[in-house]
Order: C-alpha cells, then structure tokens, then sequence
C-alpha cells in the first residue's frame, strides 16, 4: 500500500470514512480529530482570556491581541492540525513528542504566543478540564448543525406525505391480520408526530449539555492555592456559560456525562422512530401499497432484472440499528469512572462522532426511500374491497346503540374464520329487528369509507 492508498476511501478500514464518506462529510468539521483539536484550542483561549479579565492576575491582553488569540481557533486549518499531531507523536518546533494530545495543544499555543503567555496557557488545569468542554462543544455543533437539520428535512418529508394522502383509504394490520381501516396520510402523519416529539427531546437535551472546570479532582485546589481570593466557583460557572453550556458545579476530575447519556437517549429514540418507520415502509412496498420509482441505470438485482427492491429503507434500519446499539453503550459508559478518574472512557468518547455518522447515513437513506415512494391507491382500494369483514367492528357497534345485546356475537358468527363478502352482511341486515334509517345506514357500510376521522387527523401533527 502507498502512502496515496493510505487515503484512498477504498483503503479505509471503516465504511464511515470509505463507501460512506461523501455522506458522513458533514460531520467531520465537528467530531472529526482535527475538530477536537481545534475545540480544545478555543477552550483553551477563551480561559486564558477569561484569567486576564480577573484583577487578581498581571494579564493582560489589548483588543487586537484578543483577536489574534481568537484567530487561533476561528482560523484553525489542516496545517495546524498536523503541527499538533507531530507535537504529540513526534515532536516539533523546539518541543519533544508530549505523547499526550492536550499539552500537545498547549504547546501549539506556545508557538503562536509571546513568551510571557505561556505560564498562564493552561494555568491550573487538568486535561478533563479541557477535553469534557471541547468534547461538548464539538456535540452540541454536530448535533445542532448536521443532525437537527437532517431530521427536520425527515419529518418534513413525512408531513407532505401525510398532506398530501390524507384521504386515500388502507386497510390497517393488527398483529399482522386485517383491521379497522385507515389513511395512507394519517399513518405518515403518525411518523411525522412522534418524530416531532423525539426531535424536541434531542433539541432539549443538547439545550441541557452541561461543562465541568474544577482542576485535578474537582476542588480548585490549583487555582485556591494561587490566587485563594477568588471566587473561582463563580469564575467557573461563568466561564463554562460563556461557551454556550450549562455549569456543573459538582464533579471529580471527570464530568459525570449524565448530560451526554440524556442526549444519547435522546438520539436514539428518534432513530427507534426511523426504524419502525423503515420497517413499516418496507412491508407496504412489500404488499404493493408503496410503489417505488426506478432509478435510470440502477440494478436492482444482480439475477433478476425486474426488481426494485426499497434499499434505502433497508439501509436506513441496518445504519440506525448499529447506531442504538453503541448509542446504548456510550450512554452506560461515559457515566462511570473509577473512583476521581480513570482513562477508559477517553477512547469510548472518540467513537461519538462514528455514532452520529451512522445516524446520518439513516436519515438520509430514510429521506431517499420516502421520495422515492408512491402510494398505489388501486391496489389498497382493491385490498380493502377483497376484505368486507372489516366492516364488522362498525356493524356490532351501530347495533349495540341501537340495544342489540347479542351483537357481537351475531357478528362473529357470520364473519369470524370465514371468508364473507358484503353481500352476506346484506342478508344479514335484511333479516334485522331494526329501523330502516338504521338498515339504510348498514347498508351504506363500505371498507374503503370506514376510516373514521382519519383525514382530520393529519391535521393534529404537531399536537
């Protein structure tokens, strides 16, 4: 292998970073190696702004050095990302290889600042410090700006479905076997409900992140023992908000991550949505409900030349599915820690970004398979005419209000492991004690009209 295969996507070891990778693009400017570098490099500047803005230390910056530190971070491109890798692994500009990505960092810094910065550059900090508020920034981004987005466009196209077909009857399954009909629309509209309410728990929860600043184990011992008249409680508390995170006051060395295992609960209730949505695709494309436009030049299969098969909606359940699996894991994870600290989790915390990948991809996939579809209303018309039986829930119950008290029980006689046609509830009606009103309503009793307020329903989406 060349060096040139190295970063070929074809040599990739990851389908994330190989076949998937014009698709998982998006996220790399947030939860990529370099996005964490650069996020440390922002905590890092904005602390040492934030120590020049306390009168107990000799800082000091102008405005125009506040934005050359800023440009650190705002500016931070690939170059600057290699010159802290090889600070860590290898050494460079003057500094041994730390073998330790966040005084990696800090020296990154050093090289880009005046001599009498450098003992303020990290001053009383521990790496967690650092790492659990870069790792919050580069989530709460990832999220807000590629993942939030994504699942509105999804429930966007969920709710023009559900418009758009309101109206067009189906015969519903219950334990797989035929019942009371609804819409195609009410059905997509029921989707497009509970990812709406999925979607504002993700948005909640990332609204809820939350950032710890309180040295080596958590009690400020550094920062008292230098400077003991500062309230560094409230220092913290504000630092940490001026990043756009809640505070957490209580911690050991490690933030506890309860915040980041609420989000991940969070995300993968929404992806819980998309799978049975996928699933619940994939069988009407099955029973013909769902008729899927072909693409120009695509195979469907490598044998059989006539098929369409919904690979997109296949694809979407397998990506969201590995998604939940380690979604669950990372949530059991990160909030446990030896004691004050162990390093376990640190490795653990580095696959978020692959999590979040695999969620795209599902999001996206799910998006295509729903463009791609189009409902095929003879063949649930016809569905719905071939299975008369449905109208007996109707039939029982009109004749309850009208005090018949064996109902039910004339209705499943005629109806229950038999196959009957409408014509058979017809005899049946002709030979009821009931009025004509009500034997013109019986009457009247069709599958593909017994839908109930199904149409209106679409319209309560958002409730």
């Amino acid at each position: 292998m060349t060096d040139a295969d190295r970063y070929d996507p074809l040599y990739a070891v990851s389908p994330l970073d190989g076949r998937y990778a014009s698709r998982t693009a998006p996220l790399a400017p947030h939860v990529s190696e370099a996005a964490l570098m650069r996020a440390r490099v922002e905590v890092e500047v904005e602390y040492l702004l934030a120590l020049a803005d306390l009168d107990a230390t000799p800082l000091s910056f102008a405005e125009s050095e506040r934005a050359d530190l800023r440009a650190l971070y705002e500016g931070f491109d690939a170059d600057d990302a290699d010159l802290v890798k090889r600070l860590e692994v290898e050494g460079a500009a003057g500094f041994s290889a730390t073998n330790h990505d966040v005084k990696a960092v800090e020296y990154f810094i050093r090289t880009e600042t005046d001599e009498s910065v450098h003992p303020w550059i990290h001053f009383g900090l521990t790496s967690e410090d650092v790492n659990n508020l870069a790792q919050r920034l580069m989530v709460k981004g990832a999220v807000e700006e590629v993942i939030v987005p994504e699942l509105r466009d999804t429930r966007d196209e969920l709710v023009s479905l559900a418009r758009e077909f309101r109206d067009v009857p189906m015969l519903a399954r219950t334990h797989g076997q035929p019942a009371t009909p609804t819409t195609f629309g009410k059905e997509m509209a029921v989707y497009a409900a509970r990812l709406g309410r999925t979607l504002a728990r993700v948005e909640a929860a990332t609204d809820d992140l939350a950032g710890k600043l309180a040295g080596a184990s958590g009690v400020y011992a550094a920062h008292v023992a230098a400077y003991p008249d500062v309230d560094w409680r409230a220092f913290s508390r504000e630092f940490v908000g001026s990043l756009g995170l809640d505070h957490t006051a209580l911690a050991t060395q490690v933030n506890p991550c309860d915040d980041l295992a609420a989000l991940f609960d969070a995300v993968r209730g929404v992806n819980n949505v998309l799978v049975d949505l996928d699933r619940d695709a994939w069988l009407y494309v099955s029973d013909r409900y769902l008729g899927q436009e072909a693409v120009e030049g695509e195979t469907g299969s490598s044998t059989m030349p006539h098929k369409v098969n919904p690979i997109d909606f296949e694809n979407s359940e397998g990506n969201l599915s590995k998604a939940n699996a380690d979604l669950t894991f990372l949530a059991d994870y990160v909030t446990t820690s030896r004691l004050q600290r162990d390093l376990s989790d640190s490795t653990v915390k580095r696959n978020v970004g692959a999590v979040f990948a695999h969620c795209l991809i599902g999001y996206k996939k799910t998006q295509t398979g729903l463009g791609k579809v189009v409902p095929n209303e003879q063949v649930m018309r016809d569905e719905l005419d071939d299975t008369p039986a449905i109208i007996g829930e109707a039939v029982q119950t009109i004749l309850r209000r009208e005090g018949d008290t064996q109902a039910y029980e004339r209705v499943k006689e005629l109806t229950r492991g038999r196959e009957v046609t409408l014509d058979d509830f017809h005899d049946l009606f002709a030979d009821l004690d009931v009025d004509e009103e009500t034997r013109e309503e019986l009457l009247a009793l069709t599958p593909a009209t017994y839908v109930g307020l199904a149409d209106e329903l679409v319209d309560d989406i958002d409730n």
